[in-house]
Protein backbone atom coordinates (compact mmCIF):
# COMPACT_ATOMS: atom_id res chain seq x y z
CA UNK A 1 0.00 0.00 0.00
CA UNK A 2 1.20 3.52 -0.76
CA UNK A 3 2.44 6.07 1.73
CA UNK A 4 -0.82 7.98 1.76
CA UNK A 5 0.38 10.36 4.47
CA UNK A 6 2.48 12.26 1.93
CA UNK A 7 -0.76 13.51 0.37
CA UNK A 8 -2.07 15.03 3.61
CA UNK A 9 -1.61 18.57 2.33
CA UNK A 10 -4.59 17.86 0.06
CA UNK A 11 -6.88 16.64 2.86
CA UNK A 12 -8.37 20.13 3.12
CA UNK A 13 -11.54 21.95 2.17
CA UNK A 14 -9.66 23.61 -0.72
CA UNK A 15 -9.09 20.26 -2.43
CA UNK A 16 -11.45 17.58 -1.14
CA UNK A 17 -14.79 17.39 -2.94
CA UNK A 18 -16.27 14.73 -0.67
CA UNK A 19 -15.14 11.78 1.48
CA UNK A 20 -11.39 11.46 1.01
CA UNK A 21 -10.80 10.29 -2.55
CA UNK A 22 -7.19 9.40 -1.73
CA UNK A 23 -8.40 6.77 0.73
CA UNK A 24 -10.84 5.34 -1.79
CA UNK A 25 -8.26 5.24 -4.58
CA UNK A 26 -5.58 3.77 -2.32
CA UNK A 27 -7.86 0.89 -1.35
CA UNK A 28 -9.15 0.49 -4.92
CA UNK A 29 -5.58 0.00 -6.15
CA UNK A 30 -4.38 -2.10 -3.22
CA UNK A 31 -7.23 -4.61 -3.69
CA UNK A 32 -7.12 -4.73 -7.48
CA UNK A 33 -6.37 -8.00 -9.32
CA UNK A 34 -2.69 -8.85 -9.64
CA UNK A 35 -2.77 -8.76 -13.44
CA UNK A 36 -3.90 -5.12 -13.69
CA UNK A 37 -1.70 -3.00 -15.94
CA UNK A 38 -1.58 0.77 -15.50
CA UNK A 39 0.70 1.63 -18.45
CA UNK A 40 -1.92 3.83 -20.12
CA UNK A 41 -4.60 4.79 -17.61
CA UNK A 42 -7.68 6.97 -17.92
CA UNK A 43 -8.68 8.78 -14.72
CA UNK A 44 -12.36 9.26 -15.54
CA UNK A 45 -13.98 12.17 -13.69
CA UNK A 46 -10.68 13.22 -12.12
CA UNK A 47 -11.91 16.47 -10.56
CA UNK A 48 -8.85 18.49 -9.55
CA UNK A 49 -6.61 15.69 -10.95
CA UNK A 50 -5.40 14.77 -7.48
CA UNK A 51 -6.32 11.15 -8.13
CA UNK A 52 -4.30 11.41 -11.35
CA UNK A 53 -1.27 12.55 -9.33
CA UNK A 54 -1.75 9.56 -7.05
CA UNK A 55 -1.99 7.09 -9.93
CA UNK A 56 1.10 8.60 -11.59
CA UNK A 57 3.13 8.37 -8.37
CA UNK A 58 1.87 5.15 -6.83
CA UNK A 59 1.57 2.80 -9.82
CA UNK A 60 3.79 1.93 -12.76
CA UNK A 61 1.66 4.04 -15.11
CA UNK A 62 3.55 5.59 -18.00
CA UNK A 63 0.74 7.93 -19.05
CA UNK A 64 -2.33 9.05 -17.07
CA UNK A 65 -5.14 10.89 -18.83
CA UNK A 66 -6.86 13.26 -16.37
CA UNK A 67 -10.35 13.57 -17.86
CA UNK A 68 -13.08 15.76 -16.35
CA UNK A 69 -16.13 17.74 -17.40
CA UNK A 70 -16.30 20.32 -14.61
CA UNK A 71 -12.69 21.31 -13.89
CA UNK A 72 -10.89 23.05 -16.78
CA UNK A 73 -7.91 21.18 -18.24
CA UNK A 74 -5.75 24.29 -17.98
CA UNK A 75 -6.39 24.53 -14.24
CA UNK A 76 -5.45 20.88 -13.81
CA UNK A 77 -2.38 21.31 -16.01
CA UNK A 78 -1.12 24.04 -13.67
CA UNK A 79 -1.47 21.67 -10.71
CA UNK A 80 0.10 18.78 -12.63
CA UNK A 81 3.07 20.93 -13.68
CA UNK A 82 3.59 22.20 -10.12
CA UNK A 83 3.95 18.57 -9.06
CA UNK A 84 6.53 17.83 -11.75
CA UNK A 85 4.31 15.41 -13.66
CA UNK A 86 3.66 17.28 -16.91
CA UNK A 87 5.44 14.55 -18.88
CA UNK A 88 3.24 11.83 -17.37
CA UNK A 89 -0.27 13.26 -16.91
CA UNK A 90 -2.33 14.60 -19.82
CA UNK A 91 -5.24 16.86 -18.73
CA UNK A 92 -8.32 16.74 -20.95
CA UNK A 93 -11.68 18.50 -20.66
CA UNK A 94 -14.58 16.41 -21.87
CA UNK A 95 -17.79 14.50 -21.30
CA UNK A 96 -17.75 10.81 -20.31
CA UNK A 97 -20.69 10.26 -22.64
CA UNK A 98 -18.68 11.37 -25.64
CA UNK A 99 -15.02 10.53 -25.10
CA UNK A 100 -12.47 11.44 -27.79
CA UNK A 101 -10.29 8.33 -27.52
CA UNK A 102 -9.63 5.39 -29.80
CA UNK A 103 -11.35 2.16 -28.83
CA UNK A 104 -9.19 -0.46 -27.07
CA UNK A 105 -6.82 2.35 -26.06
CA UNK A 106 -6.43 2.05 -22.29
CA UNK A 107 -4.86 -0.66 -20.17
CA UNK A 108 -6.97 0.58 -17.25
CA UNK A 109 -9.81 3.00 -16.62
CA UNK A 110 -10.09 4.29 -13.05
CA UNK A 111 -12.98 6.36 -11.71
CA UNK A 112 -13.23 7.61 -8.13
CA UNK A 113 -16.38 9.19 -6.70
CA UNK A 114 -17.80 10.20 -10.07
CA UNK A 115 -19.10 7.20 -12.02
CA UNK A 116 -22.48 7.10 -10.24
CA UNK A 117 -23.29 10.58 -11.60
CA UNK A 118 -23.50 9.29 -15.15
CA UNK A 119 -23.32 5.49 -15.00
CA UNK A 120 -26.59 4.42 -13.38
CA UNK A 121 -28.51 4.22 -16.63
CA UNK A 122 -28.63 0.84 -18.41
CA UNK A 123 -26.31 0.69 -21.38
CA UNK A 124 -23.90 3.40 -20.30
CA UNK A 125 -21.07 1.09 -19.27
CA UNK A 126 -21.30 -1.26 -22.24
CA UNK A 127 -21.71 1.52 -24.80
CA UNK A 128 -19.73 4.46 -23.42
CA UNK A 129 -16.96 3.03 -21.20
CA UNK A 130 -16.06 -0.57 -21.99
CA UNK A 131 -15.11 0.02 -25.66
CA UNK A 132 -12.13 2.17 -24.60
CA UNK A 133 -10.36 -0.48 -22.52
CA UNK A 134 -8.16 -3.13 -24.12
CA UNK A 135 -8.90 -6.85 -24.05
CA UNK A 136 -7.71 -8.16 -20.69
CA UNK A 137 -7.77 -4.53 -19.49
CA UNK A 138 -9.57 -3.41 -16.35
CA UNK A 139 -12.11 -0.81 -15.31
CA UNK A 140 -11.94 0.02 -11.60
CA UNK A 141 -14.56 2.18 -9.93
CA UNK A 142 -14.95 3.53 -6.38
CA UNK A 143 -18.31 5.12 -5.58
CA UNK A 144 -20.62 5.81 -2.65
CA UNK A 145 -23.43 3.33 -2.20
CA UNK A 146 -25.98 1.80 0.13
CA UNK A 147 -25.85 -1.18 2.45
CA UNK A 148 -29.63 -1.32 2.21
CA UNK A 149 -32.49 0.76 0.85
CA UNK A 150 -33.64 3.28 3.49
CA UNK A 151 -37.19 2.99 4.73
CA UNK A 152 -39.66 5.25 6.56
CA UNK A 153 -38.19 8.28 8.34
CA UNK A 154 -34.70 7.25 7.28
CA UNK A 155 -35.80 7.31 3.64
CA UNK A 156 -37.09 10.86 4.05
CA UNK A 157 -33.87 11.89 5.79
CA UNK A 158 -31.80 10.30 3.03
CA UNK A 159 -33.73 12.03 0.25
CA UNK A 160 -33.45 15.38 2.04
CA UNK A 161 -29.68 14.92 2.42
CA UNK A 162 -29.19 13.75 -1.18
CA UNK A 163 -31.42 16.57 -2.43
CA UNK A 164 -34.01 14.84 -4.56
CA UNK A 165 -32.82 13.23 -7.75
CA UNK A 166 -29.30 12.62 -6.41
CA UNK A 167 -30.80 10.03 -4.06
CA UNK A 168 -31.36 7.85 -7.12
CA UNK A 169 -27.59 7.64 -7.69
CA UNK A 170 -26.92 5.64 -4.53
CA UNK A 171 -27.26 1.90 -5.15
CA UNK A 172 -26.44 -1.34 -3.34
CA UNK A 173 -23.63 -3.70 -4.30
CA UNK A 174 -26.15 -6.23 -5.61
CA UNK A 175 -27.79 -3.56 -7.79
CA UNK A 176 -24.51 -2.65 -9.45
CA UNK A 177 -23.55 -6.30 -9.85
CA UNK A 178 -26.85 -7.06 -11.59
CA UNK A 179 -26.66 -4.00 -13.87
CA UNK A 180 -23.13 -4.71 -15.04
CA UNK A 181 -23.66 -8.43 -15.50
CA UNK A 182 -26.80 -7.74 -17.51
CA UNK A 183 -24.86 -5.34 -19.76
CA UNK A 184 -21.61 -7.18 -20.27
CA UNK A 185 -21.52 -10.34 -18.20
CA UNK A 186 -20.80 -12.40 -21.30
CA UNK A 187 -17.63 -10.48 -22.07
CA UNK A 188 -16.43 -9.34 -18.65
CA UNK A 189 -15.45 -10.63 -15.21
CA UNK A 190 -17.18 -8.48 -12.59
CA UNK A 191 -16.64 -8.08 -8.86
CA UNK A 192 -18.36 -5.60 -6.52
CA UNK A 193 -16.93 -5.22 -3.00
CA UNK A 194 -17.59 -3.03 0.01
CA UNK A 195 -14.67 -0.75 0.87
CA UNK A 196 -12.99 -0.91 4.27
CA UNK A 197 -11.98 2.77 4.41
CA UNK A 198 -15.53 4.00 5.09
CA UNK A 199 -14.88 5.47 8.55
CA UNK A 200 -11.62 7.28 7.85
CA UNK A 201 -12.72 8.61 4.44
CA UNK A 202 -15.74 10.27 6.04
CA UNK A 203 -13.84 11.51 9.11
CA UNK A 204 -11.20 13.24 7.00
CA UNK A 205 -13.97 14.90 4.98
CA UNK A 206 -15.62 16.13 8.17
CA UNK A 207 -12.29 17.36 9.54
CA UNK A 208 -11.57 19.37 6.39
CA UNK A 209 -14.03 21.99 7.59
CA UNK A 210 -15.76 22.19 4.21
CA UNK A 211 -19.31 23.52 4.58
CA UNK A 212 -20.68 20.49 2.72
CA UNK A 213 -18.68 18.19 4.99
CA UNK A 214 -20.23 19.79 8.07
CA UNK A 215 -23.67 19.41 6.50
CA UNK A 216 -22.96 15.75 5.70
CA UNK A 217 -21.90 15.08 9.29
CA UNK A 218 -25.17 16.47 10.60
CA UNK A 219 -27.19 14.08 8.43
CA UNK A 220 -24.96 11.05 8.95
CA UNK A 221 -25.14 11.52 12.71
CA UNK A 222 -28.93 11.28 12.48
CA UNK A 223 -28.76 7.74 11.12
CA UNK A 224 -27.45 7.76 7.54
CA UNK A 225 -24.01 6.60 8.68
CA UNK A 226 -25.37 3.09 9.24
CA UNK A 227 -26.89 2.58 5.78
CA UNK A 228 -24.27 4.16 3.51
CA UNK A 229 -21.06 2.54 2.27
CA UNK A 230 -18.43 2.82 -0.44
CA UNK A 231 -18.25 0.28 -3.23
CA UNK A 232 -15.25 -0.96 -5.18
CA UNK A 233 -16.11 -2.32 -8.62
CA UNK A 234 -13.63 -4.31 -10.70
CA UNK A 235 -14.38 -5.26 -14.32
CA UNK A 236 -11.98 -7.18 -16.56
CA UNK A 237 -12.69 -7.21 -20.27
CA UNK A 238 -12.16 -10.75 -21.52
CA UNK A 239 -10.49 -11.60 -24.82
Amino acid sequence: MSNIEKYKKYFTKEYLMGPNSFRLLDELISRCPEDVKFDRTLDLGCGYALTSLFIANETDAKHVYAFDLWVPATENYTRITANGLADKIIPIHGDAMDMPFAQDYFDSIVSVDSYHYFGCKPGVFAEKILPYVKENGHVMIAIPGLKEQPQGDLKQLFETWAEGDDSQLFKTASWWDALLKDECGDQCDISVLEADCYDIAWQEWFQSGHEFGLRDKEFLDKGLYDILNFLLIYIRKRK
